[in-house]
């Protein structure tokens, strides 16, 4: 299951092949782009958008957004079938990501990104258009959906994760890690606890595979490079960044290198930026600040986008996370699960299984709360519900969950700072737990033989439906 495309041009065409990309011409950086970005993401066929003759830009000066948010090029970013129906699609991703092994990257002597570069004072960051993506953020981001490349100096692993970046000139930009326990900012801050500042390159338009693995929480000491070489099935050409040093993918679009300035001596205010829940979750704070010393790019530049947005809307349209939840609860012998998925982005878990035993859909919904990040919902449903279907899903909690007999509230959950419903001063102090409510909408297993019987057509019947008669109504 090795992906079709090389780096973030070839899979634009490949998902022009399968009629899944608009041209934009003439939109605005300030909030026009970002406005259309949100509204196509949450039309049901959500395109990816390719933005070109921005106004106050050179043409050819490129904003491609909504890569991955819908189901079939998340497939095809994955090297799966665009044509599967998302819910296979995501179990095969799942045995797919269970299966993996890291693939370093591999080392080239030249790159895309080389064909334009400048230096010091030569370094102008003005010329990308960099959208101001929400009608409230601080500023222009040109990282939103971009790989901060770090090296670890004690023990030299390599960290390429997502973080955002805000322009603030003409060659400074601040990264701001979120938290403490993020891979970036433990790395940074080993360098700024020695009065150094810290070697960082931004690589801005990477392949869909990076973007991914980008994503990805993995342990300490393994590197996102490894692991999209594992996705795509060969390895990342990086070439060594002429300023910094650090491994950087030749194929991509812009990368700038410099050095993160010892924090918080150094620091800029940021923000405030539109988080994934829909809300701005903090005002103007300070940020970790980025000398840009080299910005080097590819002639007729993509900068990529993927901003959070107010759900339903999200980054990838399969729940990368969901078929993490779906294996643990495997791993932990909850049988017969048919399906995971998450709506609302990743604030609401929904697992179908087959009931087998009393307890069961109990069990596997205390697990799914449990791995689910900051979600106040779960919800267990029968395997003759498709879980990937909101309409499907509320229609068994409204026929088969009973409000006094089926909910259950889990106090102290994993949560986050990004929580709207926390209070400012609940933020402050670091108590970021939320409760997660438990909606079990099976049959009541005690009488799950004499339950009224569906007159819907069952998952499989529905299935070989669409394979005999779907061309026709698509």
């Amino acid at each position: 299951m090795s992906v079709a495309y090389q780096d973030l041009r070839e899979f634009i065409a490949l998902a022009e092949q399968i009629g899944s990309v608009r041209h934009i011409a003439g939109a605005q950086v300030f909030h026009e782009i970002g406005g259309i970005t949100e509204v196509a993401a949450g039309l049901v066929h959500a395109p990816a958008l390719l933005f070109d003759d921005i106004p106050g830009y050179a043409k050819g000066f490129r904003v491609f957004t909504n890569a991955t948010t819908n189901a079939k090029r998340a497939a095809l970013a994955l090297g799966l079938d665009p044509n599967l129906r998302p819910l296979d699609a995501l179990k095969l991703w799942k045995e797919k990501r269970t299966s993996l092994k890291p693939i370093p990257p591999v080392v080239v002597g030249e790159a895309d990104f080389m064909e334009n570069s400048a230096r010091e004072d030569d370094v102008n960051l003005a010329m990308f258009p960099a959208p101001h993506w929400h009608p409230e953020d601080g500023g222009p981001y040109i990282g939103s959906g971009a790989l901060i490349v770090t090296r670890d100096p004690d023990e030299n692993w390599v960290n390429a994760s997502i973080y955002r970046v805000q322009v603030h000139s003409r060659n400074r930009v601040t990264i701001q890690f979120d938290h403490s326990g993020r891979h970036g900012s433990m790395i940074a801050h080993k360098y700024w606890a020695k009065g150094r500042g810290c070697p960082v390159a931004i690589v801005i338009g990477q392949d869909p595979a990076l973007f991914i693995a980008g994503f990805e929480y993995l342990p300490g000491g393994q590197s996102e490079y490894d692991f999209a070489g594992a996705i795509k099935g060969f390895p990342i050409e990086v070439m060594k960044g002429p300023v910094t040093g650090l491994p950087l993918p030749a194929r991509a679009e812009i990368v700038l290198e410099g050095e993160l300035l010892p924090f918080p001596q150094n620091s800029l205010p940021e923000g405030p930026f539109g988080e994934f829940t829909g809300y701005y979750a903090a005002d103007r704070r300070p940020a970790a600040v980025m000398d840009v010393a080299g910005m080097h790019y590819r002639s007729n530049p993509i900068l990529f986008g993927s901003p959070p947005l107010k759900p339903p809307r999200f980054h990838f349209g399969l729940p990368f996370r969901a078929a993490g939840i779906w294996a643990n609860l495997e791993a932990l012998g909850i049988s017969d699960v048919t399906g995971v998925w998450q709506h609302v982005s990743q604030l609401m878990t929904v697992v179908a299984l087959k009931q087998r035993y009393a307890g069961h859909a109990k069990r596997a919904g205390l697990v799914a709360a449990a791995n689910s990040y900051m979600g106040r919902v779960v919800v267990v449903v029968d395997e003759d519900i498709d879980p990937s279907n909101l309409a499907d899903v509320m229609w068994a909690v409204t026929t088969r969950a009973e409000p006094s007999e089926s909910v259950d509230i889990i106090r102290n959950g994993w949560s986050s700072a990004l929580d709207p419903r926390l209070s400012a001063d609940a933020r402050m102090q670091g108590a970021t737990a939320n409760s997660k409510m438990i909606i079990d909408a099976c049959k009541p297993f005690h009488n799950i033989a004499d339950y009224p019987r569906a007159s819907a057509l069952s998952p499989a019947a529905a299935r070989a439906i669409e394979e005999k008669w779907g061309d026709l109504l698509r």
